[in-house]
């Protein structure tokens, strides 16, 4: 009989040219201003008050000025609930609205990075960048993901999809009431409209993470 092949079908070693520090190079972690930027272009365009904003999603209008202002650093999940609200599209208010039928991503090539807080600011959660922000009209977002720690286990909650695969260390994964673990090469696929959250067990944990806006 032949014995059970302990090696994973896919190489997770080839994916740590891709990921590497993810602060290193590219372009700076200010970034985030341009995201409050589009959300407030975007809500003024629409006529949308931060009073009715804030009505709409549930966040307070003081996190919505924060993060218009760029001195909020939002999570994936209210950046997508955000877009909801304001009737427009999650990607191009995350990474642009680009102007490309394809993307086509070197693993040497650095692209736009930015950085998400706990919603008071207090923690970084994690830090991704945009694999394919060249593309135009798209509706899924392919990100690389670096996860701290979350010891207060907040949550999030919004509309759409989301692909998980991990490239380097221990993640954990809550859905509703279960809870995972998830090693290089282990992913998940879930909808985001389940209370979840993802983060480093010890550290931190590197992921490719591809998100839809239903």
């Amino acid at each position: 009989m032949q014995s059970k092949d302990q090696t994973p079908h896919i190489n997770v070693d080839y994916f740590e040219d891709l990921t590497g520090d993810i602060a290193e190079g590219g372009q700076p972690m200010d970034m985030v201003q341009e995201i409050g930027n589009r959300i407030r272009t975007l809500r003024k365009d629409k006529g949308i008050s931060l009073d009715s904003l804030a009505e709409s999603t549930g966040y307070d209008v003081e996190l919505l000025s924060s993060i218009e202002a760029g001195t909020a650093k939002p999570q994936l999940g209210t950046v997508m609930k955000l877009s909801k609200a304001l009737d427009g599209a999650f990607s191009r208010l995350l990474s642009g609205a680009g102007d490309k039928p394809y993307a086509i991503t070197r693993k040497a090539e650095r692209k736009s990075i930015f950085r998400s807080t706990t919603q008071k600011g207090q923690k970084a959660l994690y830090t991704y960048k945009s694999l394919a922000p060249e593309v135009k009209g798209r509706h899924m977002e392919a990100l690389i993901v670096q996860l701290e720690e979350n010891p207060d286990e907040e949550t999030s909650l919004h509309d759409g999809e989301e692909f998980i695969f991990v490239l380097d260390g221990v993640a954990v994964l809550k859905i509703g009431e279960d809870r995972f673990e998830l090693e290089p090469g282990d992913s998940a696929y879930y909808l985001s409209s389940t209370p979840h959250l993802i983060a480093a067990k010890e550290k931190t944990a590197t992921i490719l993470a591809v998100l839809y806006e239903a």
